[in-house]
């Protein structure tokens, strides 16, 4: 049996549709980046925060949190009280405490150990109202050649908050032809071995979408190099709805000065 254009147009429409409820389902989890409250950043003197219980410091060997009396802290299953420290946690890890109907995030963000109270009454996370985006398109599926580099780049990047940055070792970049011209971008480590990640801006940022980034998620490369671009799933990252999220910044070579009318757009709450 052939599939006619039509069906094929509808069946990646509505593939699409699937991976945009996705992503706004772990935007609006209960303890997802919009129900975060505040983004403490802790050093050697305890100090108290009124949106999570116990005093918080941090110093060579890791998180500790003094609980005072009648409060406690549920990690990994276990309910604990008085003081707790937790273990040292690495670059772009965390721990979550849970504490009632909240949980207290305890992380490491450019060599800096902070802690994010999530709660899930937060304003931003119940007004919610999703995340406007352009229609999907095939037109914006393509096709590039990925190089791996002689040995993976370490490459410095700046993030959403000032004087913040990350460090990422890029295995190699991808080429691809959009806009009439070929285009390059530096790419980084995916969520899954062999999996790429990349952070571009284009000539639509600032004007239909979030100015400081977006983020595609690729799958890993075929064994000829070969490799889709899909952005019709340029997604957002955190940042672009709070500014208590530490999001890295792309490269200064993912720019691209075409205009990328595809993927999420500015959220309504930037708006």
């Amino acid at each position: 049996m052939t599939t006619s254009a039509a069906e094929t147009g509808t069946a990646f429409a509505a593939a699409w549709e699937e991976w945009h409820r996705g992503q706004e389902a772990r935007l609006a989890d209960p303890h997802g980046f919009l129900a975060i409250t505040a983004l403490h950043w802790l050093g050697p003197e305890p100090e108290r925060f009124d949106d999570a219980p116990g005093a918080w410091s941090a110093g060579p060997e890791g998180v500790t949190v003094a609980l005072g009396p009648g409060e406690g802290l549920v990690v990994d299953g276990e309910t604990i009280t008085g003081t707790h420290r937790f273990a040292p946690i690495p670059e772009r890890g965390g721990v979550n405490a849970v504490w009632g109907d909240a949980v207290i995030e305890v992380a490491k963000r450019g060599g800096f150990d902070i802690v994010r109270p999530r709660h899930p009454g937060n304003a931003l996370r119940t007004a919610f109202r999703g995340t406007p985006a352009y229609p999907p398109n095939e037109k914006w599926v393509v096709t590039g050649e990925y190089r791996a580099f002689a040995a993976p780049e370490p490459t410095t990047v700046g993030a959403s908050v000032e004087g913040l940055e990350h460090v990422y070792d890029a295995p190699g970049e991808i080429t691809f032809e959009l806009g009439g011209a070929e285009q390059r971008l530096t790419a980084f480590p995916g969520k899954a071995p062999g999996t790429l990640t990349v952070l571009f801006t284009d000539a639509t940022s600032g004007v239909t979408t979030y100015a400081a980034n977006r983020v595609l998620q690729l799958p890993a490369p075929a064994a000829d190099g070969s490799v889709v671009l899909d952005f019709n799933r340029a997604a957002n990252l955190p940042c672009a709805y709070t500014d208590l999220a530490t999001c890295p910044l792309p490269p200064a070579r993912n720019r691209l000065a075409v205009a990328v009318e595809a993927g999420e757009q500015i959220p309504f709450e930037r708006r």
